[in-house]
């Protein structure tokens, strides 16, 4: 399944450190990690809230592909419009999310 990720300069730091294999660690305040299904919505994310609202206003639209029958196993979640799909995956999970993610994470647009 290709997955998108709306990332901001620190969490695209991390994921380079990982080597684009992993994302990092959610915040205890972040009890989820959502990818999203669509490069559209990723788009509106980067752009219109981490490209605004982050300290240093740039936001990058990441792509990855992760097992299929893996990611079967999360529900999608509609959270606005029709095209506001996520995957919610439990921060407890991610480690195991990440290694079922099929070559690297790719940075598709920046703004």
């Amino acid at each position: 399944m290709k997955l998108f990720r709306p990332v901001g300069t620190k969490e695209l730091e991390l994921i380079e450190q990982s080597g684009f294999t992993a994302f990092p660690p959610r915040l205890p305040e972040q009890p989820i990690f959502y990818p999203v299904l669509n490069v559209e919505y990723a788009t509106e994310i980067a752009e219109k809230w981490n490209a605004k609202l982050n300290d240093d206003k740039k936001g990058y639209v990441t792509e990855f592909d992760v097992d299929d029958a893996f990611a079967s196993r999360y529900e999608v979640h509609i959270v606005g419009a029709s095209h506001h799909a996520e995957l919610w995956v439990p921060a407890e999970e991610l480690d195991e999310f990440n290694r079922h993610i099929i070559g690297k994470i790719k940075v598709i647009k920046e703004f």
